[in-house]
């Protein structure tokens, strides 16, 4: 299979699309003005082609960030793509969908991923989709988009979570997630008066949390929001620890990117190297895959936003070039099979 890009800075779809031809599965990334005529202008351009998309930044060596990106896969792959609506009150009511899409897909672990794209209440969503995806162990990658909708084979949704079954005839799939975290201290907390609709975080092992955060980090409030860059929790997954970053101060409370339930056991996090870290990740994939055809990653905006401010951002593109076909999407959240984290990049190569 091949993975095609292209961008165009300025908005323009006919430039972005400009040398695709007979696409198997595409991904569009737009901007929040033009993104329902994009939808409609993609499907006509390539009509009955399974489509998913959503308002974000994409990548490959350089960031388009108020234009529009298209990833596609050709030469080589079976797709179908679909949307489970109103993710907000009850997605397992469209569950059906996606059991008749694993029939019609016929994948496996070895072969088959879902990519998905959602606008909220993501940690549901992907409990979800699992209960599909398991019965095949199949692995699943995405990540929240902008301004609450996403789209699929030509239409826009609001409340949904449009998804990709993407199968590699010619070889194998694998998913992967970064993170370049690791524990700061010893700090061990029992979150409690917590809101799960709102995701805030009311307080840890009984004290406010702004207070906990900032007595242990020596910052104020207006601080909090850039240091969770540096600082942001952690929520241990058995083996595996989940981000969770600060979105704003709410009184005495913290107002989160991801849900915090009471009695969830949490701990604080501190940035590792980063450098050092990506370049682990491409080789353990280069280990794994000696000849790959494509990788399509997500990238938290905060890791953008880090890596920008640090200079960093147009050499980690770079580096993730030298894999061959990389591209990707900015996320407001990432999705790894069943977890909803912050602050990670997540992808899947295929061989």
């Amino acid at each position: 299979m091949r993975q095609f890009f292209g961008m165009s800075q300025s908005g323009s779809l006919e430039e972005a699309i400009r040398g695709l031809k007979a696409p198997q599965f595409i991904i569009l990334m737009s901007n929040d003005t033009q993104f329902e005529a994009h939808v409609k202008a993609l499907e006509k351009y390539f009509p009955g082609v399974p489509s998913i998309g959503c308002i974000g930044m994409s990548y490959q060596t350089r960031v388009v960030e108020h234009g529009v990106g298209v990833v596609a896969f050709l030469d080589g792959v079976t797709a179908v793509a679909n949307v489970l609506e109103n993710v907000s009150t009850m997605p397992v009511k469209y569950i059906q969908r996606l059991k008749e899409d694993m029939r019609k897909v016929s994948g496996s672990s070895q072969d088959t991923v879902c990519i998905d794209l959602c606008t909220g209440n993501d940690a549901c969503v992907l409990t979800t989709v699992n209960t599909v995806l398991k019965e095949r162990d199949i692995s699943l990658v995405g990540g929240t988009g902008d301004g609450g909708r996403v789209s699929a084979n030509g239409q826009v949704y609001p409340d949904a979570v449009a998804y990709g079954l993407v199968k590699n005839r010619n070889g194998r799939v694998k998913t992967y997630k970064e993170n370049i975290y690791h524990q700061y201290g010893n700090y061990r907390f029992i979150a409690s008066d917590t809101d799960r609709a709102n995701y805030i975080l009311g307080s840890l092992n009984g004290k406010p949390a702004k207070q906990v955060y900032e007595s242990i980090l020596h910052v104020t409030d207006q601080e909090i929001l850039t240091r969770t860059f540096q600082n942001p929790f952690g929520k241990i997954n058995g083996d595996d620890t989940c981000i969770i970053s600060i979105k704003e101060v709410n009184g005495n409370a913290l107002a989160c990117f991801r849900q915090v339930n009471d009695s969830d056991v949490l701990i604080l996090l501190e940035l590792g190297d980063y450098e050092a870290i990506t370049r682990e990740t491409i080789q353990k994939i280069c280990r794994d895959f000696p000849r790959r055809s494509a990788i399509f990653s997500i990238n938290c905006l905060f890791r953008y936003k880090l890596f920008s401010e640090r200079n960093y951002m147009q050499r980690y593109l770079q580096e993730m070039a030298a894999l061959g076909a990389h591209a990707g999407l900015v996320g407001y959240g990432e999705h790894y099979n069943n977890r909803f984290v912050n602050q990670s990049m997540t992808c899947v190569v295929f061989e």
